[in-house]
């Protein structure tokens, strides 16, 4: 389970940076790096999203832990 977690909060921090990088400088890095709408860089997006619904099903658990 630890591996699926911390899989999922890499995968997140890379989607939350790539985000950052868009806000800021108006760049994609995914698109930058595997082409804009490529089967790999669309691929990379679901995982992002995936990533981020699982760890809002952690949510409750981390907030019960103060």
């Amino acid at each position: 389970m630890k591996f699926l977690n911390v899989t999922a909060w890499t995968i997140a921090i890379i989607g939350a940076v790539n985000w950052g990088l868009i806000g800021a400088f108006q760049w994609n890095l995914v698109d930058t790096l595997f082409g804009v709408n490529t089967l790999f860089s669309r691929l990379i997006y679901i995982l992002v999203g995936l990533s981020g619904l699982y760890l809002i099903m952690l949510y409750p658990k981390v907030m019960s832990r103060d």
